[in-house]
């Protein structure tokens, strides 16, 4: 047989109409599951792939799930956004799947990009990240009736499909990591309140800080948003609260961590040497820096696969309640911390 065996030569071969063929491929429950059986064999057999724009039609399922850029983040020039999506279109090719990736410029323009993609059919499920403690886009989704998982948790994940990394139980090894090396005098570098993973970032942080009997400095807190300019503001602020600096920086993200070191640099101090670093999310680029990051690593291609997986899975009919899965963080030491005894 040649490589592109249309479904009327499959059909002629089977001795079956076309639309028998179709709709046994298509698992229509009018087929007898004895000629469901034969067509299926017969397809395997003469290597039948069948056209998805066809399958389509037949079968009235987009065989796409959306990707909505979450509003305001500069989300889509994210080493965090490549990876995940990465991951993401991984899973949908080993479904024959699309991925519909999207951008909207509020909260309110996500939400509508939701209504509008259900409506027209384009997305038969999504994947929603950067989840806020009460996150609207999850009760929209919730009131559409479209399976839809969160990369991350919000305050109520109860009854929805998430994948989340143990952010408080990342932040409290981190914390641990330096207080083993020495360090007494460390700072935070948070987030935006409004995202779950920033409060639980900062609460491991607060873990840290009581397990070893130290109090908090708010003059060394900081909060930034998720970027590499905003990570160097923070910073500075922190260098500039007083004449006593901290030894050693929490940052929310790498990017923030990345932005921080830069802060350092430009008062001629050495990061990894006069102030340590940690980071969050183990994104390549901390690899190349200098010195090279050492952070908390999420498997973002990893995780972008396991959402999509998981998200088919519901899409499939399995209970959003029983797709669910926390992970842990992972330690990857790199140069830009080190044992305070030795600066």
């Amino acid at each position: 047989m040649t490589d592109q065996v249309s479904l009327r030569v499959l059909s002629a071969h089977l001795g079956l109409t076309d639309g028998t063929v179709s709709r046994a491929l298509n698992d229509y429950p009018d087929i007898a599951e004895k000629t469901r059986k034969r067509v299926k064999a017969a397809a395997l057999e003469l290597g039948y792939q069948p056209n998805p724009t066809a399958r389509r039609l037949a079968t009235g399922a987009a065989e796409c799930i959306a990707y909505v850029l979450p509003a305001k983040s500069n989300h889509a020039n994210e080493p965090f956004a490549g990876e995940l999506l990465s991951g993401l279109s991984n899973a949908m090719l080993k479904r024959g799947w699309d991925l519909n990736i999207t951008s909207a410029k509020s909260l309110e323009d996500e939400i509508s990009q939701f209504k509008r993609l259900v409506a027209t059919k384009r997305a038969s499920g999504f994947v929603v990240s950067r989840t806020l403690s009460n996150d609207p886009r999850v009760t929209a989704l919730k009131t559409l009736g479209v399976p839809f998982i969160t990369h991350g948790r919000t305050r109520h994940s109860e009854d929805h499909a998430w994948f989340d990394v143990d952010n408080q139980a990342a932040f409290q090894t981190a914390y641990r990591h330096l207080n083993r090396l020495g360090h007494r005098d460390i700072a935070y570098i948070g987030g935006p309140k409004k995202y779950n993973f920033a409060q639980l970032r900062f609460a491991g942080f607060q873990q840290g800080l009581q397990e070893s009997d130290q109090q908090l400095r708010r003059e060394w807190v900081e909060q930034s948003r998720l970027t590499l300019a905003d990570g160097e503001k923070a910073m500075l602020r922190i260098l500039d609260a007083g004449t006593h600096r901290p030894s050693a920086v929490l940052c929310i993200t790498d990017m923030v961590a990345i932005g921080a070191m830069r802060a350092v640099h430009s008062r001629g101090l050495v990061p990894g040497k006069d102030i340590s670093f940690i980071g969050y999310d183990g994104l390549a680029v901390g690899s190349y820096t200098i010195p090279t990051l050492t952070t908390m690593t999420q498997p973002l291609v990893e995780a972008g696969e396991i959402l999509g997986s998981m998200l088919l899975d519901v899409i499939d009919g399995s209970a959003p309640k029983e797709r669910q899965l926390l992970v842990d963080a992972k330690l990857v030491q790199r140069d830009s911390d080190a044992p305070w005894n030795e600066v």
